[in-house]
């Protein structure tokens, strides 16, 4: 108890006064935080010159979820403090949050430290043996799922270890080893998750699972800005966070990279290997003996703490878009570690309280104990790296493929955005120099690519190239199938080793540009074709600027005001002068440069063949504006896609309406609604009858998986979509037993496999597309039925439709020949249905651009 002094004043009031100390606070609080000394080793001493984390913050570490400027501002105020620590920002976020790396290693390393970057490259590069005296390369990265906060809330702890501990464990370590550090991969999930967590604290923690601090709201914190999984974008690098972050690994290669996770709070504490059986193919099994021996310190670490762990079960090591599978790929050891989550400050589980200062403590272990067993294993990971080179050269030399051929299509700047990928991922490819025929195919040499197998990236090229439909596991944590030209729609072949000698190459590829558009002033009207990609983007921007536009609804030949004919295909945009009220000329030339997407000055509305500039046909299109439904029923990733596609690519702004206000919305002020994957089932008779009223009055409804069966369910769509108990019955369960259990349940999903479907191109959905069948994303066992009529099932899937990944047999016999795409009017409008997902991850450029002929050129459908 403090002290207190008795004062009797001259009128006779009793006064108490702290003589040293302040009162105690009453009630007691419980603050939940620790020092970060408490998290780290007993036996170390610090540099007391180097700020604590508690000293910066004002608050001990976990007794607050950290804001990332918080983050941010303590990196940067040790690098200012410590010879041992520089740091860098190496991007930002859609948020414009920076995203920052920091380098350990000893000060002699860190003067040279460039020196020592380029010299490990080039040694990789070169094939050589390794060098003992180089330095090990480490990558530790946190939360890259802003709602599992123990990974960027420890890094604090391992940063200020690095900067400040004593001793010669600290020095071997340093002098040994680059330490490479990203406290936040994802700073906008952190900052959004952090603020929920803090704002919910009470003073009297509550564990009580049920709390609000526990049930975080819609969208969750796990997702960044437009609501994607970061961690499934290391491959498809759709982001801005992903890019940077790919750039510093081709930049520095290390021999070790952690990814540190949350996961549900009744589990314990996971890191890899995992199971054996579910890594990549591509991934040699080296890989694996040396996660294993990195594996034993964190066990060693755990064990004199008594903390429970499980390591060989569960989660897959096989799609390389992941933190811990793309290192894989490139001679790096990656390495997952998954807390169970206390998603706030404290809560209840089946193995007790989960505090998050526990789940701080552990990511602190696991980051101690990595750089414990890398140092340990110095040689063989050196080694490793040095071997995996010269095992994928091997590799290369056996190979019966050459490498990949694929033909550029007609929309360049779809081609570009593949282009784009390929270059940062270090991905050697060529142009082709002389025609080219594999499998009766031909390949132009002006129009094709050529990626030779015998490259560095030959393992990854390998993988982004799969056609694999069977597996030696076929359980899977994530997708089964990401083929590069498959989700770009483009076509491709493999040659042979035996046909090498066909291929002539040149040193490199670039596509011919559409070239500066020359707007000639006096034209009778001005057009541009479907099939570029940024198309619809060029049409919603001149929408915006109030001009009149028409969308053909049938192919047609116009003279040129340079008198050439052109053909221009079904879907091309006609800008009339007839119907203009403004001077649109250098509005036109100025959107039509920044679009890159050339605009034709047509000479005469009479053209040569098919529909003239003044036809019934040419369907006018109207602004639009769109409502997207959210909220917690709706698939947060799929919302967030649907956006991302629309507000990145389109540039049409979207409102997004969580469900539980759509009730009170009116529908009239909005020309589309849009409908992902969720469950609709608290959506009562009543919206339902005023959401088909606004149909019937010319709405167009587009929805796309799970949003079906509410279409279904309400009468607006004539399908038939098939019972989970028909899938169930189609796998039999003779001569199984319990254990089998889990295998079967895996083998009912759909994870995420690539299909082909049977498209119409006469229809207004499919306009601008080139062929009659092309890949889709399949990520769900949503199976619909139809009466086949080819005006409203305008795509189905092929009769063997699985192109790529994992479906089980009983499945694809179910699917094949289903239907994929549904177009059905009702009254003036219009409702549209996509089986599956048709922008997956933003990857998937191939079927996103549906999305914008489902709203552009609905007008055409009758």
């Amino acid at each position: 108890m403090k002290k207190l002094k008795m004062l009797i004043s001259s009128v006779g009031v009793v006064f108490l006064l702290c003589t040293t100390q302040s009162l105690a606070k009453f009630p007691q609080v419980d603050e939940g935080g620790r020092p970060a000394a408490a998290y780290l080793p007993k036996n170390i001493t610090f540099d007391p010159a180097i700020p604590t984390p508690e000293a910066y913050l004002g608050t001990e570490v976990g007794e607050w979820h950290v804001r990332h400027d918080q983050l941010v501002g303590y990196m940067q105020a040790l690098a200012n403090a410590s010879d041992r620590l520089s740091i860098e920002v190496t991007g930002y976020t859609h948020e414009q949050r920076p995203l920052v790396l920091l380098t350990a290693t000893s000060k002699t390393n860190q003067n040279n430290i460039e020196s020592l970057r380029k010299q490990h490259i080039a040694a990789l590069d070169s094939k050589q043996n390794a060098n003992k005296n180089n330095p090990l390369v480490m990558y530790l990265g946190y939360s890259i799922h802003g709602n599992e906060p123990s990974g960027s809330n420890a890094a604090m702890v391992v940063a200020y270890y690095l900067a400040a501990a004593q001793g010669e464990e600290i020095n071997k370590l340093l002098n040994n080893a680059i330490v490479l550090l990203d406290p936040s991969l994802n700073p906008d999930g952190l900052s959004r998750f952090a603020h929920w967590a803090n704002m919910h604290k009470g003073k009297q923690l509550n564990a009580d699972p049920e709390h609000r601090e526990h049930q975080e709201g819609w969208p969750s914190g796990r997702t960044n800005h437009y609501w994607f999984d970061l961690n499934r974008d290391w491959l498809l690098l759709t982001h801005p966070e992903s890019q940077a972050r790919i750039h510093q690994f081709h930049k520095w290669r290390p021999h070790v990279l952690t990814d540190s996770h949350e996961m549900d709070t009744d589990s314990t504490y996971f890191f890899q290997p995992g199971v054996a059986s579910r890594k990549n193919p591509w991934t040699p099994d080296a890989n694996v003996t040396l996660t294993e021996a990195l594996a034993k310190f964190h066990a060693k670490a755990f064990d004199a703490n008594n903390v429970l762990y499980f390591s060989q079960e569960a989660f897959d090591d096989f799609y390389y878009g992941k933190g811990s599978t793309y290192p894989d790929a490139h001679g790096s050891i990656g390495i997952l570690f998954e807390q169970a989550s206390s998603r706030g400050h404290v809560q209840s589980s089946i193995n007790g309280d989960v505090e998050f200062a526990d789940t701080i403590q552990n990511q602190v272990t696991t980051s101690l104990s990595t750089l414990e067993g890398a140092l340990a294993n110095k040689a063989a990971l050196l080694n490793y790296q040095s071997n995996f080179a010269k095992n994928t050269q091997k590799l290369i030399d056996e190979d019966d493929v050459f490498g990949y051929v694929m033909r550029m299509p007609k929309d360049q700047q779809r081609a570009q955005a593949m282009l784009n990928l390929l270059d940062q991922h270090q991905i050697e490819y060529r142009g082709i120099s002389k025609e080219l025929e594999v499998d009766k195919q031909r390949y132009d040499a002006d129009s094709s690519l050529f990626i030779p197998l015998n490259q560095p990236q030959y393992r990854l090229v390998k993988s982004l190239f799969s056609t694999r439909q069977s597996f030696t596991d076929n359980t899977f944590y994530d997708v089964s199938s990401w083929n590069l030209p498959f989700a770009f729609n483009i076509e491709f072949d493999e040659v042979s080793q035996r046909h090498r000698r066909r291929v002539k190459t040149s040193d490199s590829f670039t596509l011919n540009q559409a070239g500066t558009t020359q707007i000639d002033a006096k034209a009778y009207a001005y057009a541009f074709e479907w099939h570029h990609y940024y198309a619809p983007a060029l049409l919603q921007a001149l929408l915006e600027k109030g001009v009149k536009v028409r969308s053909a609804g049938e192919t047609f030949t116009a003279t040129l005001t340079n008198s050439e004919n052109h053909q221009f295909g079904r879907g091309t945009i006609l800008i009339p002068m007839a119907l203009q009220d403004q001077n649109i000329v250098d509005t036109l030339s100025e959107l039509s440069s920044q679009s890159g997407v050339p605009v034709k000055s047509i000479a005469t509305g009479l053209t040569s063949q098919g529909i003239d500039i003044g036809s019934g046909k040419m369907a006018p299109i109207t602004p639009v504006k769109l409502l997207l439904v959210g909220g917690e029923e709706a698939s947060e990733y799929d919302v967030g896609e649907v956006w991302h596609y629309l507000d990145t690519k389109v540039g049409l702004p979207v409102s997004v309406v969580e469900l539980d206000r759509l009730k009170e919305v009116s529908l009239k002020d909005y020309t589309h609604v849009v409908f992902v994957s969720g469950d609709y089932g608290p959506l009562d008779e009543l919206f339902a009858a005023k959401l088909s009223a606004w149909i019937q009055d010319g709405g167009v409804l587009i929805g796309q998986q799970s949003a079906l069966k509410y279409f279904e369910s309400s009468g607006w769509l004539e399908v038939e979509i098939e019972e989970d108990s028909a899938i169930e019955e189609a796998f039999s369960t003779e001569g199984l037993r319990y254990a089998d259990k889990e295998a079967l349940e895996a083998k009912k999903l759909i994870a995420g496999a690539t299909y082909e479907m049977l498209i119409d191109q006469t229809h207004p959905l499919f306009y601008g597309y080139q062929r009659d069948a092309i890949p889709v994303f399949k990520s769900s066992n949503l199976i619909v039925k139809s009466d086949n009529s080819p005006f409203t099932t305008i795509a189905r899937y092929n009769q063997e439709p699985l192109l790529a990944g994992y479906t089980a047999p009983e499945l694809v016999k179910m699917i094949a020949a289903t239907t994929a795409v549904i177009s059905q009017p009702l009254g003036e409008g219009v409702i549209i249905a996509f089986t599956d997902n048709i922008h997956f991850r933003g990857y998937w450029y191939g079927t996103n651009k549906l999305m914008s002929n489902a709203i552009y050129q609905s007008a055409h459908i009758k």
